[in-house]
């Protein structure tokens, strides 16, 4: 029986497996919509588009279908920009549907045209547009198969607001395999024997699509190995924190020690991740040991530098190809591996930020954290938006495994309060806290109403010294005394959250947020504590120990301009 090419991309995506979608609703895609009333698949209105794409991405970090989206043309799709922007830098499978206008309006300036591929073809894998209403299941099997293969990424596909409502014959079609790549047992050996031959390898972990399953083969493979396991920044979840082997991360926040093993290592694998601007502190760092990339890429279009062998595969392919332990740890003891293991601990170790006597106003961060940690259940989310205030989250809160953290690996902010929203819905039964600055907060904060329509109940630490925290810091740095465009005036975050029927509390004082933190936690509801810091006394890098030497080291703790 014909159906509309609205109904049958809906019913494609249910041949996908896809359980939700996230969208602002436009006139332009009404027959999608009206597609979904009837589907098994979740609507998620979402009350901007920014939002409901990161919302959508983080479905994706956390069960590795590609997430989807769905906005209107123009404004809407601008809005939307961010997180397909995310996705890009980010290596994460996003698909966009955009409505756009009518075949027939096309270059007549319409109400709220566009041009999709000007916009977006240098930050999508690819963009397509449904011109004819009978490829509209092969588009979408299309779009979600480049989502995720390869290095995966953002597709972004535009609906015409005609072509949706023509009827056609055609049926859902069998979803596209994606490519499978092994190590083959040749790649394999080089690999062992090149691990055996190294005093002080490092192995680094990083992106998206990691298993629990592939995450304790490896993690467990690497302590017979003896070989310590990093972590790219905010993908520090990829194996579990509790393994002899974890070593931290590198990036923004690391330890100094970490960034000075990676110039001592002999030999760097890249697992998932290539060696990035963050990782390498500005491509500075790790640029001469032999080199080992392990990506699914082939043109492993996220490393810089050296390649000295290139195995082609995601992280569960490796994990299950992995050499025997004993043949890749060679002669090497124990003592480098936990050498680097001691110095994370120490690092991630909590105390308090400023000693007595000090005069410090406020919460202090750096023992708070140690009592989120404490008090947290272990398989507890945690999802990050931008800025300096994240840093505290990054180093004392620890990870069980892969699909327990979802932060911007771009630096953009908003992420984090969608992206609790959307890791509520997708696990329900587990904790999850995003943890935010009061500017990355305001970014998306309007997502709480969508968490309350639909049953979802994050916890959200705000942090709140007043100021664009990170901006300052360079400021502070580079122009000293002269304090220029980076105050803000907050509101009552916490009786914001209550007019959603949430529970919101003020924390004005360390004493205070214990007592805070365990309301929240029995409230069964959304939840927003407001922390208070005093920007004057507020230690600037105090969560970063690991700023490179040098003048221009505060600059170097968050990205420039683009994380506050």
């Amino acid at each position: 029986m014909p159906r509309t090419a609205g109904h049958l991309i809906v019913r494609q995506l249910e041949q996908h497996g896809v359980r939700r979608v996230y969208a602002v609703p436009g006139e332009s895609f009404l027959d999608v919509l009206d597609g979904l009333y009837d589907s098994p698949i979740e609507t998620v209105v979402c009350r901007h588009e920014g939002g409901a794409g990161f919302m959508a991405l983080t479905e994706a970090r956390l069960t590795g279908t590609p997430g989807i989206a769905m906005v209107t043309r123009g404004p809407g799709a601008a809005n939307a920009m961010i997180a397909v922007h995310t996705a890009w830098q980010d290596a994460t499978p996003l698909v966009l549907f955009v409505g756009l206008v009518p075949v027939a309006d096309r270059e007549r300036d319409a109400f709220q045209e566009f041009s999709l591929s000007g916009w977006f073809s240098t930050t999508a894998k690819r963009v397509m547009v449904l011109d004819d209403e009978r490829r509209a299941a092969d588009m979408v099997a299309e779009a979600m198969r480049l989502a995720a293969s390869g290095r995966p990424g953002p597709v972004v596909v535009g609906l015409p607001e005609d072509v949706l409502v023509r009827p056609t014959a055609a049926a859902p079609v069998t979803p596209h395999a994606l490519p499978s790549t092994a190590p083959s047992p040749a790649a394999t050996d080089k690999l062992a024997d090149r691990l055996a031959a190294a005093e002080r390898p490092l192995l680094v972990v990083g992106g998206d699509g990691w298993s629990g399953s592939a995450a304790r083969t490896l993690a467990g493979w690497a302590e017979q190995a003896h070989l310590p396991v990093a972590a790219d920044w905010r993908a520090y979840d990829a194996v579990p924190h509790s393994s002899a082997a974890w070593a931290g991360w590198l990036g923004y926040g690391r330890a100094d020690t970490l960034a000075a093993r990676l110039d001592e290592a002999d030999l760097l694998i890249f697992a998932g991740c290539g060696r990035s601007d963050v990782l390498s502190d500005g491509y500075t760092r790790g640029l001469q040991a032999p080199t080992v990339v392990v990506l699914s890429d082939p043109e492993a279009a996220t490393h810089a530098g050296r390649i000295d062998q290139h195995i082609l595969a995601g992280p569960d392919a490796f994990a299950a190809a992995l050499p025997e332990s004993g043949k890749a740890r060679g002669p090497r003891g124990p003592e480098w591996m936990t050498e680097l293991a001691a110095d994370q601990r120490r690092y991630a170790t909590a105390r308090p930020d400023y000693g007595p006597g000090s005069g410090a106003r406020g919460v202090d961060l750096g023992e708070a954290f140690g009592d989120l940690e404490r008090l947290l259940p272990a398989d507890k989310i945690v999802t990050y938006g931008a800025g300096n205030a994240t840093l505290w989250g990054h180093r004392y809160l620890t990870h069980a495994g892969p699909g327990t953290l979802v932060g911007p690996r771009n630096g953009a902010m908003g992420l984090s309060v969608p992206a609790a929203v959307a890791a509520a819905l997708v696990h329900p039964d587990r904790q999850v806290v995003a943890v935010c600055g009061d500017g990355d907060f305001l970014m998306n904060a309007q997502e709480l109403a969508t968490a309350a329509a639909q049953g979802a109940a994050p916890l959200v630490i705000v942090v709140d010294n007043g100021i664009y925290g990170t901006i300052v810091q360079h400021q502070r740095a580079h122009y000293p005394g002269r304090p220029s465009g980076t105050a803000m005036v907050n509101p009552d975050f916490a009786g914001w959250m209550r007019t959603f029927g949430g529970h919101g509390e003020r924390v004005e004082s360390t004493a205070e947020f214990v007592p805070a933190l365990e309301r929240a936690l029995a409230s069964g509801r959304p939840a927003l504590l407001h922390l208070l810091l005093d920007p004057e006394t507020m230690p600037p890098g105090t969560a970063n120990e690991a700023v490179p030497a040098g003048e221009d080291a505060p600059a170097t703790v968050v990205p420039a301009g683009a994380s506050r």
